[in-house]
């Protein structure tokens, strides 16, 4: 098989994750039981333990909501106690948003719950099939990540 072969099934492969009806699955699988979040404020809450401290726009242009958006789930997600609104350290007409002492054992419980997903998915791999795959998915989102790798930064070929 080539390359390009294995490029066209592992971005396949991807674009199934990243469908809406995968997300909202994984996202009812994370969120079960959990006070305050549902399918639509997970990637505010999620977002906002990524990031950090963040403005509502700078969260949103990093999880891909619009700040309308954005703020709206936010207001929920601190009406639940999962965050708060702190004034912002510069600008004094914007506010951060940080997660609370709740909102941190949240997204414990839900990194939990993630990562228990993984290892039911893969319980019938073998040890080595497991550190392969994890060193290399870690290759590959490195590899996506540094703007010097994406096809357009690259020069073409003759």
């Amino acid at each position: 098989m080539s390359r390009r072969d294995d490029g066209a099934r592992v971005a396949a492969a991807f674009g199934d994750l990243l469908l809406r009806s995968s997300r909202a699955h994984l996202y009812r699988v994370l969120i079960a039981d959990t006070e305050g979040v549902d399918g639509t404020t997970y990637p505010v809450l999620s977002g906002l333990a990524r990031l950090g401290p963040a403005t509502t726009s700078e969260l949103a242009a990093r999880i891909g909501l619009e700040r309308t958006v954005t703020t709206r789930y936010a207001t929920r997600l601190e009406q639940a106690g999962l965050l708060a609104r702190q004034p912002h350290p510069t600008d004094a007409r914007a506010t951060t948003l940080v997660l609370t002492e709740l909102g941190e054992r949240t997204v414990g419980a839900m990194r939990e719950r993630l990562r228990d997903v993984f290892v039911d998915a893969m319980a019938d791999w073998t040890a080595e099939e497991s550190a392969t795959f994890t060193r290399l998915f870690d290759r590959l989102v490195t590899g996506l990540a540094d703007p010097q790798t994406a096809p357009s930064s690259r020069p073409s070929s003759p």
